[in-house]
């Protein structure tokens, strides 16, 4: 577990005290630009030699750590098969592409970008990953920030290079151009499908075999750009499988993708709508992303399974893409990874309040009517529609971290839920605005061998001295891997006090296991 702060100004270590945890040096007071840059560098470097060494043998890169050729089913599914993969151990998770192919094979002339990252560019695949989809598209509405994390590559080599935040460091990830597809082998067809390209095989290749809606997992809508299905592929890499990937909340992937810091908001918690807009949804891919979903519909009554809120879908992750305030009305522009499917209430393309008058301003919205995903939504409509808004903080150079990972041992259940589980200390030489993250270690990378438990968890800070405490973590989901407070802090000596709260899995894990 750690709990990690940002602040506006360094920090000193506490004392040494034999009950104390002491801050490691080198994980305090890190100026989160210069950990970036590293990382960047690291990486490239990385490219760069494998390129090299691939050059001087006259072979393409291959990644053996994660082979999609010859070692499928763990690329696919993780360590324990298609019976057991996901977060959420969904049983009938098995992909089952047809084929593995190089960029190089897919397409005549693969380019990574094509006129740079777009949401447009965002077409979700076959697998559950709505929420990493969701927030690709929500990073390439912010000018730069997709391009940054696609660090190096060579696409002759076929080696690509990625950086990812996990578990409060940048990792590096490196892979190979090799991708699923869903389009099998010429002699894999029947009669009857080869009749259908004149039983010839440079027919078939060079039509159903090339291009990327062939492709099993995600794709770009751009023909013959691969930063989409690649960038999806690293992310898998990182976590161990595509199945891996089935299932999360939009902003953990953009924390992951970024290093920022995401907080959950209930849309019906929202205290005063008028400051929310001002003070948040028009600062929306300025320094902080958003993205909005609702719990799916209760359809035991209506016995309508394809239940939706004015063509909106439940337990799905869509992105904002913009807020802005035109001749007096409020609208939130959003995006559906899936590239289609949009909202059809007020607001919706060609609906009926779209007059000669509003036409004229779609520019200034930016918008334009189409079957493409993109919508806009009045901000009242937004608010009543929407059940979850999720927000991540992105930061800047003026800001300094410092965290520290403890094992915390628990008291055994039956026991109270109570804060004092485990503390943190630190100080303030002067005054900052801080922001304080409780977390545990990203489990989707190791869903196998997570543990018994999943884990929910708070935390309230008091200043040293003083009885009442300051500040309490803002309320979040259940068993998130994270809970924040972002807060005015003066100079002076803190503790952090963290209740801790468990709930065993289903199926339940013996005590040894």
């Amino acid at each position: 577990m750690s709990l990690f702060n940002i602040f506006k100004e360094p920090i000193k270590a506490p004392p040494v005290t034999k009950t104390s945890f002491v801050q490691q040096i080198e994980k305090a007071g890190l100026l989160v630009t210069t950990e970036l840059n590293n990382a960047l560098e690291e990486c490239q470097a990385k490219v760069t030699r494998i390129s090299r060494d691939c050059r001087m043998m006259n072979r393409k890169h291959r990644d053996t750590e994660f082979d999609l050729e010859n070692d499928r089913q763990r690329c696919l599914h993780g360590l324990s098969g298609p019976e057991s993969c996901g977060p959420n151990n969904f049983s009938d998770i098995n992909y089952t592409p047809s084929d593995v192919q190089r960029v190089t094979q897919i397409f005549d002339k693969p380019k990574f970008f094509i006129d740079g990252a777009s949401s447009s560019d965002i077409v979700q695949g076959g697998i559950g990953d709505c929420w990493f989809v969701s927030a690709l598209a929500t990073m390439a509405t912010a000018e730069g920030l997709v391009e940054k994390f696609c660090v190096a590559r060579d696409e002759e080599v076929g080696v690509y290079g990625f950086i990812f935040f996990r578990d409060a460091s940048w990792v590096t990830v490196i892979i190979d151009d090799f991708l699923y597809t869903s389009i099998p082998k010429y002699e894999e067809l029947n009669s009857a499908e080869k009749v259908l390209y004149h039983n010839s095989k440079d027919t078939y290749n060079s039509t159903a075999r090339k291009g990327g809606k062939g492709l099993y997992f995600a794709r770009s809508g751009t023909p013959g750009e691969t930063w989409v299905p690649l960038i999806e592929k690293a992310y898998a890499k990182l976590h161990g499988s595509y199945a891996a990937l089935s299932g999360g909340d939009a902003c953990e992937a953009i924390e992951d993708l970024t290093g920022g810091v995401s907080t959950f908001i209930p849309a019906n918690d929202i205290f005063n709508i008028d400051r929310f807009w001002n003070e948040e949804l028009l600062k929306a891919n300025q320094d902080r992303l958003f993205g909005c979903s609702y719990q799916g519909l209760d359809t035991s009554r209506s016995g309508d399974f394809d239940a939706k809120i004015s063509g909106l879908i439940g337990n799905h992750a869509y992105s904002v893409l913009r807020a802005i305030e035109v001749k007096g009305k409020r609208f939130v522009v959003i995006r559906n990874p899936w590239g289609q499917s949009e909202w059809t209430g007020p607001w919706s393309d060609g609906s009926k309040e779209w007059t000669k008058e509003w036409l004229d301003l779609l520019p200034e919205i930016g918008h334009s009517f189409g079957d493409d995903g993109q919508f806009v939504m009045e901000y009242k409509d937004f608010l009543e529609s929407w059940e979850m808004l999720d927000r991540t903080l992105l930061f800047d150079s003026s800001w300094i971290m410092s965290f520290q990972w403890l094992h915390v041992t628990t008291k055994p259940l039956p026991t109270a839920w109570t804060f004092g589980d485990v503390s943190f200390t630190f100080s303030l030489p002067k005054a900052s605005p801080a922001m304080i993250v409780l977390s545990q270690l990203d489990t989707r990378f190791f869903e196998e061998i997570s543990g018994r438990y999943f884990w929910t968890f708070e935390f309230v800070v008091f200043k040293k001295g003083e009885k009442e405490y300051l500040a309490h973590s803002g309320p979040s989901r259940v068993w998130r891997r994270s809970v924040n407070l972002e807060v005015n802090l003066e100079a002076g000596d803190y503790v952090a006090h963290v209740r801790l709260d468990r709930h065993t899995r289903s199926p339940s894990r013996e005590s040894v296991y």
